[in-house]
């Protein structure tokens, strides 16, 4: 069974930083790609970063580009996406999501991922 766990949203000032964590369990991180995707009440849902470990391959939204880097720990079975520089346009909940079969390759777009996080607020106050 895939499942991911997301961890270490909270509440933060402007100009702070904060690493939030998906640990994921019924797959390897070489069997598909892994999306992070925010969502903030009456916003749209958007990409924000991805990583395919098999196809050694990361990507960035334009709004968080230079401030987020997304990685993996292979011995936790982890991801995790740092970010830095937030802004109050950031908060959001934030979610991590698995591809499925076949679905080894990096992508932004929700429709692609087959397995999601419960989520993890994350609130960048001004």
């Amino acid at each position: 069974e895939v499942q991911l766990v997301e961890s270490g949203g909270g509440l933060v000032a402007a100009g702070g930083s904060l690493t939030l964590s998906c640990a994921a369990s019924g797959f390897t991180l070489d069997d598909y790609a892994i999306g992070w995707f925010r969502q903030a009440p009456g916003r749209e849902r958007e990409g924000v970063s991805c990583i395919s470990q098999s196809e050694n391959s990361t990507a960035y939204a334009a709004s968080v580009k230079g401030r987020f880097l997304v990685s993996t720990d292979n011995a936790k079975n982890a991801v995790y996406l740092q970010m830095t520089s937030l802004k109050p346009e950031d908060t959001a909940v934030y979610t991590c999501a698995a591809g499925g079969i076949g679905r080894r390759y990096c992508s932004t777009n929700y429709w692609w991922y087959d397995s999601w996080g419960q989520g993890t607020q994350v609130t960048v106050s001004s």
